[in-house]
Order: structure tokens, then sequence, then C-alpha cells
């Protein structure tokens, strides 16, 4: 079959189903898309919460609990422990399919009926406000993590310690306000950087020490501004350059933001590739438009962010590690295998589909919160035979009596859950993180939104009373209410928060002294405005196609950057030739 244009039914515009991409949908028996890919991204990711946690009543014990689904949410909602235990038996929930309504409508009933878990996570240690993680020790609102320690205000951190404001960091320890570090230790303000120590303000740096204001460095020691210091000259320009004081961090971090923008980029995060296009993709081999991929084969249109070993999958968002052949699946679980429009089933689930929190199952359809089930069918338990004869079935209808939103998208078979399924709203979704919109567009488009608490923080402290240097800060600052500089009267920033600004924070006795042993101010804004400050330093994930900017170079590629941006895009073996 050949390449085909087809018109997106959601967003109306034009996208190409390739020749490929027909073999792949004929492989796993499913229709063509007739949603574009951005769309069907934004889709799945609107099913994942991402850095939010409320306080709610439980819906089994009546108690008050932290979880990642609000109170006035319809979705039943019981702690994590006891939803895991053997209290739940989700069979319980079973019903007959009726073919006079439509699948989807049933499916919501179903899933409004199951309860979720309050938290996404196991195996945690004094760790109560991470949500989306496993294997955290002494760790407080920290998301999208694993086997992590000692640690705040994160996200997207794998084997990392004693580290605060950092996102997609691995294997890395005292780091601050950064991005995409490997293997790094005491590296502050900086991003993109591998196997370094005692980093500042830098960017594209591997097996870099002591280094400050640098980019595109390959193992080189006592750097400023990419300028070769002596080891006590490099001291000195520390010590006189006091880092502490709040005003000469800001000064710095305007001046380093000028002289990295000015700098070359390669066109792609990643190494040890083999015919890849996307952002962020390494060790990888015929990865397609796709974005955080490690050890990623054969596949198209995927964002997996840490995990590992993926093959053969199609639009897949979020954790799949040595999962083969899934597709359109939000929170595609580990060691899965023949999935589709799922949402976190994980766990060794195989032949799964349209199904909600469900582990270890084998061939389920319309199913929510199984574990270790077979031949189910909304939560009712069938023979093999009943339930192939019965599926087909299923399927048919839906094509038959296909779900239509109110706008008018219409879903049969083949389509991934209609966004009104999901747990959450548009604005505090994984969603908002990456295509952020406002009100008005977000309900335009047809997805929930969820509004802001009113907040009345008395304010212990506003940001004019707020001491230069962390020298002259005690721990009195500890636990009072603390100003955000994006609400405060005299901000004279714009803020790039996106209206999640929470107005006010506090300062911990841990926080303290991190601060304090680091050397560094205390912050200025609260957690959320930090957390969209810092994912500025992210490459975007919509792709672009540029020609390389060195001069006699005629590469074409795709790119994260885009044409209007002011940095100087290479291809890889110019970036190579100029930087190593």
């Amino acid at each position: 079959m050949k390449n085909e244009t087809r018109q997106c039914q959601n967003c109306k515009k034009d996208f190409i189903i390739e020749q490929e991409d027909f073999k792949f949908y004929e492989k796993i028996k499913v229709p063509p898309p007739t949603f574009c890919p951005e769309c069907r991204m934004i889709r799945r990711m609107a099913f994942r919460d991402y850095r939010v946690l409320y306080k709610r009543i439980s819906d089994k014990t009546g108690k008050t609990i932290f979880s990642i689904v609000p109170q006035e949410s319809p979705f039943k909602v019981w702690e994590r422990d006891i939803w895991w235990s053997d209290e739940l038996n989700s069979l319980d929930y079973g019903r007959e399919y009726d073919f006079n309504k439509n699948f989807f409508i049933q499916l919501k009933e179903l899933f409004l009926d199951v309860p979720i878990p309050s938290q996404t996570s196991w195996d945690m240690v004094n760790s109560d406000y991470c949500s989306g993680a496993h294997d955290l020790k002494n760790c407080y609102l920290v998301f999208v993590a694993a086997i992590s320690e000692d640690s705040m205000y994160s996200a997207e951190i794998n084997r990392t310690k004693n580290s605060i404001d950092v996102t997609r960091i691995e294997s890395s320890e005292l780091c601050y306000q950064s991005f995409a570090l490997t293997k790094c230790y005491r590296t502050l303000f900086s991003s993109h950087c591998e196997n370094c120590m005692d980093v500042w303000f830098s960017r594209d740096l591997i097996g870099c020490n002591s280094c400050f204001g640098c980019t595109n460095l390959r193992n080189k020691q006592y750097f400023v501004f990419n300028k070769q210091y002596s080891k006590g000259e490099y001291e000195k320009f520390i010590r006189d350059f006091n880092l502490g004081s709040y005003e000469a961090l800001e000064k710095t971090k305007r001046k380093t933001d000028i002289i990295l923008n000015k700098n070359i980029r390669k066109f792609l995060e990643g190494r040890y590739n083999n015919n890849v296009s996307g952002e962020y993709i390494n060790n990888s081999k015929n990865v397609h438009q796709s974005y955080y991929v490690i050890g990623g084969e054969d596949s198209k249109y995927i964002q997996v962010f840490f995990t590992r070993n993926f093959k053969d999958c199609y639009d897949c968002t979020l954790w799949g590690e040595n999962s083969e052949l899934c597709y359109e699946c939000s929170s595609v679980g580990s060691d899965c295998f023949n999935n589709k429009f799922n949402y976190r089933c994980s766990k060794g689930c195989q032949n799964c589909e349209y199904s909600f929190s469900c582990t270890g199952c084998t061939n389920i359809f319309g199913c929510s919160g199984l574990r270790n089930k077979q031949y189910c069918i909304l939560n009712k338990q069938y023979t093999k035979e009943a339930y192939e004869e019965l599926l087909p079935k299923i399927k048919q209808h839906m094509n038959d009596l296909p779900y239509v939103d109110k706008r008018g998208v219409i879903y049969k078979y083949g389509e991934f859950l209609p966004s009104d399924l999901s747990p959450f709203c548009y604005n505090e979704s994984l969603a908002q993180d990456y295509f952020p919109l406002m009100k008005g567009e977000i309900l335009e488009k047809g997805y929930k939104w969820r509004e802001e608490e009113k907040r009345n923080y008395l304010i212990d402290i506003k940001q004019e009373d707020i001491a230069d240097d962390i020298l002259s800060i005690d721990s009195s600052i500890i636990g009072k209410v603390i100003e955000c500089l994006h609400h405060s009267k005299n901000n004279h920033f714009e803020s790039n928060c996106d209206g999640s600004c929470t107005e006010a924070f506090k300062i911990t006795e841990t926080e303290l002294s991190f601060y304090k042993r680091m050397n560094i101010p205390i912050p200025r804004l609260c957690p959320n405005c930090r957390h969209f400050e810092r994912i500025k330093m992210r490459n975007g994930i919509k792709l672009y196609k540029r020609k390389c900017m060195k001069e006699g170079c005629d590469n074409e590629f795709e790119t994260s950057y885009a044409p209007e941006r002011k940095e100087i895009v290479y291809c890889e073996r110019c970036y190579q030739q100029e930087v190593y």
C-alpha cells in the first residue's frame, strides 16, 4: 500500500500514513488512525497525571488521604495499599455486555464503579507525597521517578540522590535546578551534561570538572565561559563570584543564557543510534518521530521517558520497559506484549485492549482494576471459547454504534479512549506540560478544565524581606509562608508558570541545609514556577525540517529546533567536527 494523506478528524489538518505504517496496522489487526500523530499523543498525555496531589476523602475508609484524583472527581478512590490488597476483587464489578448501548458508555460506567488507587507508586519509604514512582526513600513531591532518595520538587528522575528541583536526571547526586543530567555530581543550573562534577550554568558538557558558564566541552576542567583557567585562577573566580548571592545569581543566569544560545547545537540530543528521528533518543535503531527513547527498535510516535527496550511499537506514551507490539497506550507498563488502547496496564499484560489499571492479565477487553486474570470482558469472566466468540461481535458493534463526543468526533474500534474517560482534567495532566493551553482553548478542544483552588495564604515573608545572601538566612525561615516572586506586586519579570503559580511556598529544614551546603540562595519562586522555569531548558517535542547551518554543508534533518529560534543547529557530522 502506498503513502496516503488523510485529514485528522480532530484538528482537521492533513497528515500522512506511510507504507510501513499500514504494514504495522495490518500486523496488529487495527484500522489506520483517524487522528494525526500530534492529536493522538496529546490525547494519551491527557490520561496521565503529572505532578499533582490533592487532599480528599477515601471512598473506602472515609479517612483523609493524598490522591492524584481530587475530591470532586466522579471516580472512586481507595488508599493505594488497600487497593493493592485482597480487599479489592474487581471481578465483583463484572457485567454483561449490552449490545443496545455504545461500548464506550459501558466502559465509562465500569471505570466509575471500580475504585482506582490514590497514588500510582510502590515500595516507598518516607515518601508519601510522591506518585508515578517506585523505590523512593525520603523524597518529597517527586513524580515519575525510580530508585532515588533524599530528593525534593523533582520529576523524571532515576537513581538520583540528594537533589532538589531537577528534571530528567539519572544516576546523579547533589544537583540543583537542572535538566537532562546523567552521572553528574554537584551540577547546578545546567542541562544536557554527562559525567560531570562541579559544573555551573553550563550545557552540553561531557566528562568535565570545575566548569562555569560553558558549552560543548569534552573532558575539560577549570573553564569559565569556555576559556581555560589554571586551578588557582578558577578557585579564585568562584570565591570572588559569591554564588550565595541571589542578585549575583540572577545576573549570571541572564548572562549565560545569552552566551549559551549563541553556541552551536546538535540537531538531535542522542547517541549510538541508527536511522532515528526525534529528540532524546539513545541506543536505538529504526525509531522515528519519537521522544525520550532508550534502546528502542522498529518503533514510531513513542514517548517513553526513562524506560528501555521498546520494540515494534507505535503511539505509546510513558513507561514501556521490555514491551513489544503495543499500540495507542498511555503508561504502557513493563513486559507487555500486543496491547492496544490501554491506560496503565502493566507487569506482563498481553493481548489486552481498552483496559484501565490492570496488571498481569492476558486476553481481556474493556476491563478495570483486574490482576492476573484472563478471558474477561467488562470485568466478567468467560471461558476461552466464549471470549473468542464474543470479542469479534463487540468490535463490530463498536463500528456499527460508534461513540460520538460533543464535538462530533467519532470513536469506533481502533481509537484510543475518548478524553472524557480520563480521570484528569487537561490542565492537571502531562498534556499541559508539553502542550500548554488556556482554559478557553482546552474546553474548545473537548477536554476538561480544573479551576485553580482559591488560596488565602497569610504571607509571613514578602519578597523584599528575604536576605540576598544565604549566609544571612537562619533557621527562623523554616516553615514560614514565603511569597512567590511571580505573585509579588514588586515582580518586574514576566511570569512563565502558565497559570500554575501556587502564590506561596515554605522552606523545610532539609532544604535549608541543602542550600547552605551548596552555598546557593534560597529560591524566590514556588515549586511550580521553578518547574516551568527549569523545563525551558528542555528541547521541544515537535519536529521541523531544516538544513545544517554549517557553511558548505547541505545535510538535511528533522530537529526540535524551530526555524525561528536563535540557536545555530548543525548536523551530526559537523557538530562532532566542531566539538570533539
